[in-house]
């Protein structure tokens, strides 16, 4: 029995390191919540990367990020930051990112990247295992879907 897909949630605290000089999360450190979401979120399905690369000979680097923000962060703030997997072209993955503040549920800031599946050796374009795709599917869906299942209304 399959149940239906949802984003892959995870909580991370504003660190010291995280924040400018007015205390506020720098933009730039949006980039390490996806990415500790997306190394998670690909760990929780069996596809621990070092295993993944080692297994298929492959890269996944990226070719486009994107973000925008709503709502400052500080530092010590609880961030919840979910991933979800919007869409699987034959070369690439386009992973979707929501960072959350709660009480109620608000969306702080949203970004996305597109991950381009490589040869480790020539560093050429080559599809997306099979493998990985089905095991990403209980977390690819529609960013409009995944919000929903969040209790967020898209920007």
């Amino acid at each position: 029995m399959s149940t239906a897909p949802s984003p892959f949630v995870i909580d991370e605290y504003v660190r010291w390191s995280d924040v400018d000089f007015a205390g506020i999360v720098f933009y730039g450190s949006y980039v390490r919540f996806f990415e500790i979401a997306e190394t998670e979120m690909f760990r929780s399905v069996g596809l621990a990367y070092r295993d993944v690369f080692d297994r298929h000979n492959i890269w996944f680097p990226r070719k486009a990020l994107h973000g925008e923000f709503f709502l400052p962060a500080r530092l010590d703030d609880r961030l919840r930051v979910a991933a979800c997997i919007g869409k699987v072209g034959t070369t690439s993955l386009r992973l979707n990112f929501d960072v959350l503040r709660d009480d109620p549920p608000q969306l702080g800031a949203t970004g996305w990247q597109v991950l381009v599946c490589v040869d480790r050796g020539t560093l050429r374009p080559r599809p997306v295992p099979a493998t990985v795709v089905a095991a990403l599917a209980p977390h690819t869906l529609p960013v409009e879907a995944a919000r929903a299942q969040l209790g967020l209304v898209s920007p």
